[in-house]
């Protein structure tokens, strides 16, 4: 998986990141937050006070990487990157309903916190959501255990505080910057550490034309297929996806998720 560079746009996002609670106090709240989302999820009251039966904790899943697809061999992943942004999330949001397709948006942290609106609208047409870490740091894999820890779980606590109180069901680091600490957290979160196998390359606005020849070419390389829906302008990816969803549907391929 290739790593990313030149995401400038991020460095203001390293800034909104300092400060933010201690990785302590952000896994107490993540706890906390699992009880009751494992709460509503069983039926139970999940009112602050309120008598549950449901155990606050969160399943673990695997912690290697995932790609495969829940819809099996001729399945694929749309996986949407580096949102929420208050101008082409609600696009690629739009295209995805015409075509009747679901998504896994991978969020960043500040990102979440800064538009729940949009969170909440992600989740209410049945999306996934995923843990992007709170800046977007592709140097993730050189920081320490302290810093990725924060990275992952602050992000999460974000994602979750926007989104009403639906978890991340999925991590997936910067560039790829996994470690093996990274995704053993992730995972004992509850969150599968989540890779690709097409990267659209929209991120360096190739051309709406290059962007489709990319996908069209390697997804025969594996199901997931990485766009973003922020970090500049999307227009192009906006315009890439009417033409690929459509396309990969002609080809038979089913949309899905990754497999959890």
């Amino acid at each position: 998986m290739a790593r990313h560079g030149g995401r400038g746009w991020y460095g203001r996002v390293l800034a909104a990141a300092v400060g933010v609670t201690a990785v302590a106090a952000a896994t107490s709240v993540w706890t906390a937050q699992a009880g009751v989302v494992d709460a509503q999820r069983n039926g139970a009251d999940a009112r602050p006070g309120a008598a549950s039966s449901a155990p606050a904790r969160v399943a673990t899943v695997s912690e290697e990487i995932v790609h495969a697809s829940d819809k099996g061999a001729h399945g694929v992943n749309i996986t949407i990157d580096d949102g929420p942004d208050p101008t082409w999330t609600p696009e690629v949001l739009q295209v995805l309903r015409e075509n009747g397709v679901k998504a896994t948006f991978c969020m960043v942290g500040t990102q979440a916190e800064a538009h729940p609106d949009l969170v909440k609208a992600v989740v209410a047409a049945g999306h996934r959501l995923c843990d992007h870490t709170v800046s977007h740091d592709t140097t993730m894999d050189k920081k320490s255990e302290a810093y990725q820890s924060k990275e992952i779980l602050d992000a999460a606590s974000m994602i979750t505080k926007a989104s009403g109180g639906v978890r991340p069901e999925y991590y997936r680091a910067p560039g790829g910057a996994f470690t093996p600490y990274s995704r053993h957290l992730a995972a004992s979160q509850g969150m599968r550490p989540l890779g690709w196998n097409v990267d659209s390359k929209d991120f360096e606005l190739p051309g709406t034309d290059a962007i489709i020849a990319t996908v069209k070419t390697e997804v025969p390389n594996g199901p997931t297929i990485l766009f973003h829906d922020a970090g500049g302008d999307r227009s192009e990816t906006v315009a890439a996806l009417r033409e690929i969803l459509p396309w990969l549907k002609q080809q038979g391929y089913s949309f899905g998720f990754p497999v959890r």
